[in-house]
């Protein structure tokens, strides 16, 4: 059927998370750091969500829709709440301090690799999920490491294949070293490796 239904800009989507929060149906979810439309029977297209959002990444359409579906809505509703009581790690090898993990380590290989500033994933609360679902993931500070992690962010880059490379930092100045080391390491090995940078509010939210 032709319904009006919500629409998500990805490019203006910041990932705050307000419009998930406001949608009591549960149609909207945070994946990779950006708002989705979960499915398009649990959106009622009332719009409760268009008015939270800051950016104003959300508009309505009219397109071929399922129908809105007030069961499905509850039984996903009954599973949401099981599934938060039942949150596993999506952690996918040891160690995970880039100072102690091998550079020669077969879990670079081909992988999605995930760098993330020590306080991301204590100020961001589903960090498991969002941001280290199926990569390698290594942490670090470099204001507390007192090191310089480019050598050896380069030395791994130029010994794997590395897909690409997300790094997840605070907002706070300090955290500015994590970012311009992976910088430096992808310029120097050479490499076409793809870079994504999220920065996280020291409140907790998504601030690009």
């Amino acid at each position: 059927m032709i319904r009006k239904i919500i629409k998500i800009d990805e490019q203006l989507c910041n990932g705050c998370g307000a419009c998930a929060e406001a949608c009591h149906e549960g149609a909207i979810a945070i994946q990779n750091g950006k708002a989705v439309l979960v499915r398009d029977d649990y959106c009622d297209g009332l719009g409760n969500c268009l008015p939270t959002c800051p950016t104003n990444a959300i508009s309505f359409e009219e397109r071929e829709a399922m129908p809105f579906n007030e069961e499905a809505v509850k039984q996903h509703q009954k599973t949401a709440v099981h599934t938060n009581q039942n949150v596993t790690s999506k952690l996918q090898q040891w160690p995970v301090q880039l100072k102690l993990v091998a550079e020669n380590a077969e879990y670079f290989s081909n992988s999605d690799l995930l760098i993330a500033a020590d306080c991301t994933a204590y100020a961001y609360g589903n960090f498991h999920n969002d941001f280290m679902n199926g990569k390698t993931t290594i942490i670090g500070c470099t204001k507390l490491d007192m090191v310089d992690y480019s050598e050896k962010l380069t030395n791994i880059f130029c010994s794997h294949d590395i897909k690409n490379v997300t790094v997840v930092r605070m907002e706070v100045p300090c955290c500015g070293g994590i970012e311009f080391a992976v910088k430096k390491a992808i310029e120097n090995s050479k490499k076409e490796i793809n870079l994504k940078v999220v920065v996280i509010t020291i409140d907790g939210n998504i601030k690009s």
